[in-house]
This record gives C-alpha cells, sequence and structure tokens, in this order.
C-alpha cells in the first residue's frame, strides 16, 4: 500500500502537468487555426467581391440589352415582317442568355430565377404579341404591340428583375 501510495504521489501531478499542457496547447492550436481560416476568408473575398460584381454588372447588362425598347431599336430592321422579327428577337434573347449564363455561379440562387423569369416572361410577352398581329405584317406593327403590352404590364419583367439584382447588391455591401 505504501508503494502505491508513493508512485501516486508521481503520478498524479504528472497528470495534472500534462492535462495543463494538453489543454492550453489546444485552446493555442485553435486560437491558430481561427487566426488561419479567418485570414483565408479575408483573402478569398479580396478575390471573389471583384468577381462577384462583376457578374451582378453583366446580369445588369444583359437585362439592359433584352429590356424590349432597345432589344427591337437593335434587331429590328427595315423591310422585316413580324414574323422575322419574332425570330430575330427570340434568337437574340437566346444568344444573349446563353453568353451571360456562366454568371449564375456568382451570384445568389434568388437573383438568377429573377432574371430566368424575366427572360421567360418577356419571351411570352414577344409570343403572345406575335400571336396578335399577322406574320406578314411589318415588324412596326409587332413592335408596336410588344411594347402596348410592356407598357399595360403593370411592371416591366426585366425593370423587375433590375430592381431585384440592384438591391441584392446594395445588400452586399
Amino acid at each position: 500500500m505504501a508503494e502505491f501510495l508513493e508512485i501516486l504521489k508521481y503520478i498524479v501531478p504528472a497528470l495534472v502537468v500534462f492535462l495543463t499542457s494538453y489543454l492550453i496547447l489546444k485552446k493555442f492550436l485553435d486560437k491558430e487555426e481561427r487566426k488561419m481560416r479567418h485570414e483565408y476568408n479575408l483573402r478569398s473575398e479580396q478575390f471573389t467581391i471583384p468577381v462577384r460584381l462583376q457578374a451582378y454588372e453583366r446580369i445588369i447588362l444583359f437585362l439592359e440589352r433584352i429590356s424590349p425598347e432597345s432589344l427591337i431599336l437593335r434587331v429590328n430592321k427595315t423591310g422585316m415582317t413580324s414574323k422575322q422579327l419574332q425570330g430575330a428577337l427570340l434568337s437574340a434573347i437566346r444568344s444573349e442568355y446563353e453568353h451571360n449564363m456562366s454568371q449564375q455561379i456568382y451570384i445568389s440562387p434568388a437573383a438568377w430565377n429573377v432574371v430566368k423569369n424575366a427572360r421567360s416572361n418577356l419571351i411570352k410577352i414577344i409570343n403572345v404579341s406575335a400571336s396578335s398581329v399577322d406574320p406578314e405584317s411589318p415588324s412596326m406593327k409587332l413592335s408596336k404591340v410588344i411594347l402596348e403590352n410592356i407598357m399595360d404590364a403593370e411592371d416591366s419583367p426585366v425593370d423587375t428583375a433590375i430592381d431585384h439584382v440592384k438591391k441584392e447588391v446594395r445588400e452586399m455591401f
């Protein structure tokens, strides 16, 4: 029994020293890990924030380019029929969308859904407008109907999407 007590005299202080040094070392390593993670996040933000802002800029540009007013001015040529204008408008929207599709990686899913909905609603407006116009009529007639339908709607789908994207960017900063 005396030997057991003699051994405990050495083991208990050693265990206390070991446990104390373990806890201090663990606390130090955890703090260093948090510090490194924070530095990594700061470095990654320095890279991602400009890229994300550029993506939002490109999405706004995309939305501006597919807005009916600018799209019709850019695509409509003299001598086009309504059917040709409809095809050219849909082709231009599809092309612009495909060109900017990769931006969805850098913007929020909510913003991307709003952009997709704006594109879909605009295509729907163009198709509905085209169905109410004779396909062989001059393209100006279809242009007029599209713009009237956009004005009759409460909010333009493109304007709604632009407002949403701008709001999201403001919330980021």
